[in-house]
Order: C-alpha cells, then sequence, then structure tokens
C-alpha cells in the first residue's frame, strides 16, 4: 500500500499543473499570443543589462538545457534510482523514456499554441520554432525533477543539497531563455509548468507500478482457520 499512498501527493501535484497550465495557455491564447505586461518589462530589462561576461555565462548555461546534456543526465538519474544492479536498465529506459515524451508532447501543445517569439532584434542565441512553453524551460525543469528525486532516492539526507542545486540549475536554464532575448517570461513559466504536471504523471506511474505495490482497493484474505487435529 506504500506506492499507492505516495501516488496520491504525485496525483494532485499533476491536476494542479494541468489547471494552471490550462489556464495560463487559454490566457495566452486568448491575447493572440500577444505578451504581457510583465514579459514586455522583463525582456527591456534584461536588453538594458547585458554585459559581455553574463551574456557569455548565460550562452553557457542555455546550450546545457538542450540536446545530449539532459538526456545524459537522465541516464545518470535512472542509474541513481536503481536500488538493484538488474533495476538499472528500466529505470534508465523510464527516466529517458520521461524526458523524452515530456518533449514530445511540449513540442505539440507549442505548435498548437503557435505563439510568436519577441522581436528577433533582441535575441542573442539562435532559437527555432513557435514561443510557448519553451522547450529549454520545459527539457531542463523534467531533467532537473529527474535528477533531484534520483539523488534524494539514493542520498535522502546528504542529497538534499545536491538536488536544491539541480533544480537551480533548471531554473537557470530557462531564466537565461527570457534574458537572451528568445522568449517571454510566460514562455519559461509555462514550461515550468508543463514539466511540474509531467513529472507529477510520471511519478504518479511509477509509484504505482512500483514492485510490491498493491492494486488500489485490494483486501487481504483472511488468514485460513487451522486444521483440526487429526484422530489418532
Amino acid at each position: 500500500m506504500r506506492g499507492v499512498a505516495a501516488a496520491r501527493p504525485a496525483l494532485w501535484t499533476a491536476a494542479g499543473g494541468v489547471v494552471a497550465l490550462g489556464l495560463l495557455t487559454l490566457t495566452v491564447t486568448g491575447r493572440g499570443g500577444a505578451p504581457f505586461s510583465a514579459d514586455v518589462d522583463l525582456l527591456r530589462w534584461a536588453t538594458e543589462h547585458r554585459p559581455s561576461a553574463a551574456v557569455a555565462m548565460a550562452r553557457a548555461v542555455t546550450f546545457t538545457g538542450t540536446g545530449v546534456v539532459p538526456y545524459a543526465l537522465a541516464v545518470l538519474a535512472g542509474l541513481l534510482a536503481a536500488r538493484t544492479p538488474r533495476r538499472r536498465a528500466p529505470s534508465v529506459a523510464a527516466a529517458v523514456g520521461c524526458l523524452a515524451a515530456g518533449q514530445a508532447l511540449r513540442y505539440g501543445l507549442m505548435t498548437l499554441e503557435a505563439r510568436p517569439r519577441p522581436p528577433r532584434q533582441d535575441w542573442l542565441t539562435q532559437a527555432s520554432g513557435w514561443s510557448f512553453p519553451s522547450g529549454h524551460a520545459t527539457t531542463s525543469a523534467i531533467t532537473a525533477g529527474l535528477l533531484a528525486v534520483a539523488v534524494l532516492v539514493r542520498v535522502p539526507r546528504a542529497g538534499a543539497a545536491l538536488a536544491a542545486a539541480v533544480v537551480g540549475w533548471g531554473v537557470l536554464v530557462g531564466l537565461t531563455r527570457v534574458y537572451l532575448g528568445v522568449h517571454w517570461f510566460s514562455d519559461v513559466l509555462g514550461g515550468w509548468l508543463f514539466a511540474l504536471s509531467w513529472l507529477s504523471l510520471c511519478g504518479y506511474a511509477a509509484a504505482r507500478l512500483a514492485p510490491g505495490t498493491r492494486k488500489a482497493g485490494a483486501v487481504r484474505s483472511p488468514p485460513s482457520p487451522p486444521s483440526p487435529p487429526s484422530p489418532r
């Protein structure tokens, strides 16, 4: 029953994330993709605060939010989360599958929304596709979540600081997309909400399918009565 109990918070978190993402998506759609005032203000601030060293650092961080790096970290997460050598391959496959499926679903939402990016003259890095939700923010947040959970599973006490650093990396990747001018902040927020929802759903599925988890509603059969003594 532990798996079922652990699955409930993940399910509620997923539901909350889906509702929040749905509201944000509907609002963006209702505005025809136009940026919010906070989006414009944050982009204006970014364009006015771009020393060369900060831009170089932002480009380096944003590079880690896509391509090979997230998948390498997902493999690492799967290896860390496996409690026995026999479970390593399924654990790695689950982590990589979670990331890949999340990216595919995010791409579908992006295509349906078709929100334009910020003006190209503000870009300081290359970007492609539509804007909402941010692919880098989604990918890095999913990856950070997988790795943070794996670290906490392997070393619950000593891993808290490392897990926090991993989550901080995921947040920083998303912020660099705004700083480099290729996304509105609401795109990044949408990516974070998408990642939260998807990770929670994956966590729910993992908890329900974990070895030793009993099916919901299963009732233990009462112990069989002792057999009567045989006559002598």
